[in-house]
């Protein structure tokens, strides 16, 4: 059995044609959720890229190992999925943006990695803090060689050329879009109007964290806000350029020998909000819907086809779900469940409920960084990066958590089928009855009415806390001085 990942970064499920958006173009993703299952209510651990990729190649929660920034990657001595997958004869291939294995993993995880050429998808255009596009992310059409069709034309080479008897592969695919900046390139950037947008959601105010308001105000996305149905446009235009590259692999897959033996898996680590509620990208600490609600939809060979689960998941559950397909036993305790009994056409367990977990821990995990230089010819990397320079694009993010450090706290979540709760340390709480209020626009966290249903969310965040704290290693220390150790 070969195994694909194909990760692409900040998608949220609502915004694809199988997801049943009424606008998007998506007819590859579509395609792949016609022969395999879709996971229609699949979760995030983190709204932030690493600690949601250390989550999914772990099982392991974000607090677990503290994996809760950008800055704190999966280490030799932890687990993951592609070492174990190497451990067990897989000819491992990773492609992309990394944002999950430490400098010194890579050597016990991985035999190649793929650098193809190309432009970045923080090809700049605005420089000038003071030119509309630059606070709100919303960049001009960018040129069509952009590092992600070279990453899934690469991918693409190689499952085609694959043959019956080589070793099985597991390609590890992280591509950039439809992460901001908003910018893709034509036809995709225009291919949707603005005036043919859905209602955004609106802003946010009685009962809403703190952050709402810092980011408007940071950012200055109220004197922006006829701009925000063209952030929403452009990033359906990057979705569909990012359907667009992934029909390359999808299409290589189906023509060659490697298409009846491989599991092809397709999600993502988080969403954006895009324009909703008068806010753009994400935030370490956001965990509403439109962040945490991500795609998962998984093709395998036998598997059910068309089969749409209803039920809710976490993206975590594709680690114990990769080893059983694959045919290894893991050897670290981890929390997620396996998914093939959905692949092959059960329902889920409609009474499951999902976590997830956000914010920094400062000083010093500040969320964007910049090499010493420059990406091109860089002299080094900054330990403790924080961005100074109020030209780049993520000034306002980094100043935020400086002057409002409160606004990136500590949260968590717990979320059922008909309620989601979410604590946090130094901003407002959240509840929401999920049946009445699909949206999350009116926070119930002081209603009366509501006590009883968060009492028993409170001590279910309790219950999960205590259960998912830590890890005990599997592997037992002799008790004796080092003098008196024999082996056998």
């Amino acid at each position: 059995m070969n195994i694909i990942y194909y990760n692409p970064d900040e998608m949220r499920a609502d915004v694809l044609g199988c997801y049943g958006h009424p606008l998007v173009k998506t007819p590859n993703i579509d395609r792949l959720a016609a022969r395999g299952t879709t996971f229609e209510n699949c979760f995030v651990q983190h709204t932030v890229c690493t600690p949601s990729r250390c989550s999914f190649l772990t099982g392991w929660y974000p607090h677990v190992r503290g994996h809760r920034s950008l800055w704190h990657l999966l280490q030799p001595d932890e687990p993951n999925t592609l070492k174990y997958l190497k451990q067990n004869g897989y000819d491992v291939h990773c492609v992309g943006k990394n944002d999950a294995l430490a400098a010194e993993s890579f050597a016990e995880s991985v035999h190649e990695i793929h650098m193809p050429k190309g432009a970045g998808h923080t090809q700049r255009v605005h420089n000038d803090p003071n030119e509309p596009g630059f606070m709100n992310f919303l960049y001009e059409p960018m040129s069509d060689d952009h590092r992600d069709m070279a990453c899934a034309e690469v991918a693409a080479e190689y499952v085609r050329n694959w043959k019956v008897g080589d070793k099985p592969f597991m390609w590890y695919i992280t591509t950039a879009l439809p992460h901001c900046p908003y910018s893709c390139p034509e036809p995709w950037y225009s291919m949707y109007s603005p005036d043919e947008i859905p209602p955004l959601l609106e802003k946010r105010i009685e009962k809403a964290p703190a952050f709402h308001k810092w980011i408007r105000h940071h950012r200055k996305l109220d004197e922006c806000a006829d701009d925000l149905k063209k952030i929403m446009a452009v990033y359906l235009g990057m979705v569909s350029y990012a359907d667009h590259m992934f029909g390359k692999l999808l299409t290589a897959l189906e023509e060659s020998p490697a298409g009846d033996c491989t599991t092809l898996m397709f999600f993502s680590d988080h969403g954006d909000w895009a324009g909703h509620r008068g806010l753009v990208e994400k935030w370490s600490s956001a965990l509403d819907d439109d962040l945490t609600h991500v795609p998962l939809i998984i093709s395998t060979p036998g598997g059910k086809q068309g089969h749409r689960v209803t039920e809710p998941v976490e993206l975590q559950d594709i680690a114990i779900t990769t080893a059983e397909l694959a045919g290894y036993e893991l050897k670290h305790t981890q929390f997620g469940r396996s998914l093939v009994p959905q692949l092959n056409g059960e329902a889920g367990d409609p009474d499951r409920y999902v976590y997830a977990e956000g914010g920094y821990d400062l000083p010093g995990d500040y969320v964007a960084f910049e090499f010493n230089g420059g990406h091109e010819g860089h002299k080094g990397y900054d330990p403790k990066p924080m961005i100074t320079n109020p030209e780049h694009i993520y000034y306002p993010k980094t100043h935020q958590q400086e002057v409002q450090p409160e606004s990136i706290c500590r949260a968590v979540m717990v979320r059922s089928s008909a309620y989601k709760l979410i604590r946090r340390t130094k901003d407002i709480s959240e509840l929401y009855d999920m049946k009445k209020d699909p949206t999350e626009s009116v926070n119930l966290i002081d209603d009366p009415s509501y006590s009883d249903v968060k009492a028993d969310l409170n001590e279910n965040l309790l219950q999960w806390m205590l259960a998912t704290s830590d890890v005990m290693p599997y592997d037992r220390d002799c008790r004796t001085w080092p003098e008196q150790l024999t082996y056998n």
